[in-house]
């Protein structure tokens, strides 16, 4: 079914990430329909719901046939009363407060941090189940942060909220998975190129509109990104922590990647840059292993795992991008090869792209409902 809000100004800039991939889309692998065959109907919230991820939540939820008895769209003051679409009917955005849960089984959280910390407490109170997009609660311990293709078992152990990781932590781990299984992981050297959407509807706008002065020789005023974006990339625009020089979102793919896969003396070190991309993120990975790794051994660990789509011609150089990516629900995997700086043969490289709104965000978070 194809979304689209019925009053323009509630997904303003949904025509940039709704038209910036291809049709198809890779909704359906493995932890897809774990539920029971016969599921109670939940009563859902989405808080956030005109935002670029609550979207994409709303859209996954009809795709994917989820279970739903009654769907309440929650937002800021400046979003109540404008109305967008699930399963053929108009829902209205209501004001997020105090008593928004009563009657809701299990809410999405995709707004802010602020927002997490502030109602996240008060759905819990209410009996409410949480999946919460934002940092909030990723690292706080007794909170599940979880990928259904890596630990979904996680999932069972929560008290009320279970974090969403970060994109890029997400797109680096469900393909680094497998691989860990097989051969253990002992180190990764991460670089990422994140698109506009990691900054959500506002950052994509932005994108699209300095381009669009630049090409015409105009002036922009930027109000998102610290830099020029159009035609050029920078570091990510997270706070760096003076005392390790790494940025936040670097930091978070450290912190959460350990945390995920309970290996929490696994060496990491990112470099996360944006780059003037709409909508999917793209990374070069190089691993090292407790034992050497072939190329072949990793393209058919790759070949079976789930979530992962190989693409890896090297005869017609076609290897994961971010237009192949976006719209997608599987994380590509390519240009795999040796690590020349390695002699032993422990260590790999490879590149992957994956849809930073799909299973960087959205389809994660209803994955983990459908674990639940």
């Amino acid at each position: 079914m194809a979304f689209a809000p019925s009053d323009s100004k509630a997904n303003e800039s949904g025509p940039f990430w709704n038209a910036c991939g291809p049709a198809g889309r890779i909704l359906n692998p493995p932890f897809s329909r774990k539920m029971n065959s016969n599921p109670r109907p939940k009563s859902i919230a989405i808080v956030g719901a005109s935002g670029a991820v609550g979207s994409e939540v709303i859209r996954t939820l009809a795709e994917r046939e989820f279970p739903t008895s009654h769907l309440k769209l929650l937002g800021s003051a400046r979003s109540a009363g404008r109305s967008m679409e699930f399963r053929g009917e108009a829902v209205q955005i209501e004001e997020l407060g105090a008593e928004s849960f009563k009657g809701i089984d299990l809410a999405f959280f995709t707004a802010s941090g602020k927002v997490s910390r502030d109602y996240v407490p008060i759905a819990t109170a209410a009996g409410v189940v949480s999946v919460d997009n934002s940092s909030a609660f990723r690292l706080e311990a007794g909170v599940p942060l979880v990928i259904p293709e890596v630990n979904p078992q996680d999932a069972q152990k929560h008290r009320g909220v279970i974090a969403n990781p970060n994109c890029s932590t997400i797109i680096a781990a469900v393909p680094l998975w497998p691989l860990h299984k097989a051969a253990r992981i002992r180190r990764l050297i991460v670089s990422t190129y994140q698109a506009s959407s990691g900054a959500g509807a506002e950052g994509m706008r932005e994108l699209v509109e300095e381009t669009r002065a630049k090409l015409a020789d105009q002036t922009y005023e930027r109000k998102v990104f610290p830099h020029e974006y159009a035609f050029n990339l920078f570091s990510h625009n997270s706070p760096i922590n003076p005392l390790t020089l790494y940025n936040q979102e670097e930091e978070k793919l450290l912190h959460e990647t350990r945390k995920i896969f309970g290996a929490p003396d696994l060496r990491i070190a990112a470099t996360c840059v944006r780059v003037p991309i709409l909508r999917a993120h793209s990374e070069s990975i190089t691993v090292e292993f407790e034992r050497p790794v072939t190329v072949e051994e990793a393209r058919q660990i790759f070949s079976t795992a789930p979530g992962v789509t190989l693409v890896d011609d090297f005869e017609r150089n076609h290897f994961p991008m971010p237009s192949e990516a976006s719209g997608q629900g599987n994380i590509l995997v390519g240009r795999i090869r040796h690590d020349t700086s390695d002699p032993s043969g422990h260590s790999l490289t490879f590149f992957v792209a994956g849809d930073q709104l799909l299973k960087g965000a959205a389809l994660n978070a209803v994955q983990i409902a459908e674990l639940l």
